[in-house]
């Protein structure tokens, strides 16, 4: 009682004479400075959500829209271009696990002092700050059929591994989620990595003296330590595998060959913008978006019943 006293009589003597802020209004002062942020906010997204919403339930150009209710839903289902869109994005989440175990284990060893791991950290980071379009046009060359990759290959004597990696519909989703993967490798190693150094050095020390070996102190203690961060980045993976790879699907295949790398965005693209079909376009936009919502919402049940358990 006697701090809390001083504390206060120090910070009102601290104010010019006459200017005390009572204390209700001070706690205004934080919203008031996130308020024109806040609106700008709803204005941008929450407009704009409210109109998806809404031109999901017509038909039509912009021009002549017709009121359906929940028909463009219904046609969404027995499209099967959209059906073939909705598996390649499912086929594009295999990507979580792959990118988040390369990234942890290399997180891992910059973290045991490697000779030099700050330029590794740099270089591995670089893919993930290149412009998307940079990248889809490299790969484009590379992945080819007449490419860089197939030409070291067979000069190489590796014929396995020649393959028309973008016009093959066995293959082009898997070139596509080997590129999302080299580029997402980066982003995960400096999340690991910033987290890994935060663990106490005392707990590593004290396993190491009691014998622990390098890979127990990894995976009894490192590990447990960043599980949060881990949980955060593959929510954030699968959100990326879900919204965030329509460049690289338009500039390496253009949905192709056969709709067999057509995701969901670029489904809305070509409805929405090449054919004008506003009401389809909006409905697999808001059905999108109710996928995503799932692993957000999944996200913060986890973290919700993790503190819970630290608090027990």
């Amino acid at each position: 009682m006697t701090i809390a006293r001083t504390r206060r009589s120090t910070a009102e003597r601290a104010l010019p004479k006459g200017r005390y802020i009572p204390r209700r209004r001070r706690t205004i002062w934080p919203y008031a400075y996130a308020a024109p942020a806040l609106v700008a906010l709803c204005l941008v997204f929450g407009y704009s959500f409210v109109e998806v919403v809404r031109y999901s339930l017509y038909s039509g150009s912009l021009g002549s829209l017709t009121y359906v209710g929940f028909s463009n839903y219904s046609a969404l289902f027995t499209d099967p271009v959209f059906i073939q869109s909705l598996f390649d994005n499912l086929k594009l989440l295999v990507t979580v696990p792959v990118v988040t175990v390369l990234a942890l284990i290399v997180a891992l060893v910059i973290n045991s002092g490697v000779r030099g791991w700050r330029l590794y950290r740099v270089l591995i980071f670089f893919p993930y700050v290149l412009p998307a379009v940079a990248i889809g046009l490299a790969f484009s060359y590379i992945l080819q059929g007449g490419g860089v990759f197939n030409t070291l290959a067979q000069d190489a004597h590796l014929n396995f591994l020649v393959h028309d990696w973008l016009g093959s519909p066995k293959w082009v989703i898997f070139s596509i989620g080997g590129v999302i993967v080299w580029q997402q490798l980066g982003f995960g190693v400096v999340v690991f990595t910033a987290a890994l150094l935060a663990v106490p050095a005392e707990l590593v020390e004290a396993a190491q003296i009691d014998g622990a070996r390098w890979w127990t102190v990894q995976w009894k203690i490192m590990i447990p330590h960043i599980r949060r961060i881990i949980q955060f980045f593959v929510i954030l993976e699968a959100i990326t595998a879900l919204s965030s790879v329509f460049t690289y699907v338009y500039i390496l295949t253009g949905g192709g060959p056969a709709y067999s790398s057509s995701v969901i965005e670029f489904y809305i693209y070509q409805y929405g913008f090449e054919d004008g079909a506003i009401g389809i376009a909006s409905a697999a936009a808001v059905f999108l978006l109710a996928m995503s919502s799932v692993f957000i919402a999944l996200y913060l049940w986890v973290r919700t019943r993790s503190a819970r358990e630290e608090q027990s």
